[in-house]
């Protein structure tokens, strides 16, 4: 069967967007999504996500990572919004449902602003933080993000005792000033570095939010190895509350592809 799809891209995250309104790809298997993803047999890309219809909300994001297991990913779920606009779905404000649940999000002046949803509880200790922005996240704060091996480091505390069953992404991150850091960030699924992570880029934020004890409203600009991307939030009593992530979402070519259910 032909399945049509667009190549998207966030800052160096890429994925293969599907229109799966109709319902036609429903039983796209786990192995086939892992053919699509792969760089060298494939498509290539992070992740693939379908656009699914859903009562009550524009569209739904079912995103799978490249070894076909299933997540929220931040900077997928901004390009399924601007691909969602090209299928025509062009409301100023679009509400859809992901696998960590309902968010709201909009295109305008070039980028994509997506909501995520609120974070209540961080563990912090010393110079590391675990948290989850709709996936788990690790953190640790590095002097060097430039010469740091992130894939070594990333794979040491993913498949540690502590995480190795449910898996977590491990990012290093370096504040350059007061509104800035830096990032690399390692994403389970993926089993490799990627380019930008938009839950991880997320989750630093947040994680140094909590460290320097801001309060109120906050942005951070954040320079991933892909491109930047900027944060914002409120942070009141430890919790975090109208959390936005910002960046680009490029469509990068169309194309077809033959597969098998």
């Amino acid at each position: 069967m032909d399945l049509h799809f667009v190549k998207y891209q966030g800052t160096g995250n890429d994925f293969i967007l599907i229109d799966n309104r109709s319902g036609e790809w429903d039983n796209l298997s786990v192995s086939t999504i892992r053919q699509l993803c792969d760089r060298r047999f494939g498509i290539g890309a992070d992740g693939l996500i379908k656009i699914n219809s859903l009562p009550s909300y524009d569209f739904e994001v079912d995103y799978y990572n490249s070894d076909g297991s299933k997540s929220f990913c931040g900077n997928g779920a901004r390009c399924s919004v601007a691909f969602a606009h090209e299928l025509g779905i062009t409301a100023d404000s679009v509400s859809f449902m992901a696998i960590d649940g309902a968010h709201t999000a909009e295109k305008k002046e070039g980028l994509v602003f997506l909501k995520m949803n609120d974070v209540a509880e961080i563990d912090s200790s010393q110079q590391e933080f675990v948290l989850n922005t709709g996936s788990p996240h690790f953190i640790h704060f590095t002097e060097n993000v430039a010469d740091f091996d992130i894939v070594a480091y990333g794979k040491q505390i993913r498949y540690s005792e502590r995480y190795k069953e449910e898996g977590i992404n491990v990012n290093a991150i370096h504040q350059l000033d007061d509104h800035s850091f830096e990032i690399k960030t390692y994403e389970r699924g993926v089993e490799d570095e990627t380019l930008s992570c938009g839950t991880g880029v997320t989750a630093a934020a947040l994680a140094l939010g909590e460290k320097n004890r801001v309060e109120g409203q906050v942005e951070y600009q954040v320079k991933s190895q892909g491109g930047n991307l900027s944060v914002k939030f409120k942070r009141e009593n430890s919790r975090f509350t109208d959390i936005w992530l910002i960046g680009p979402a490029v469509a990068v070519f169309k194309g077809r592809v033959d597969v098998q259910i």
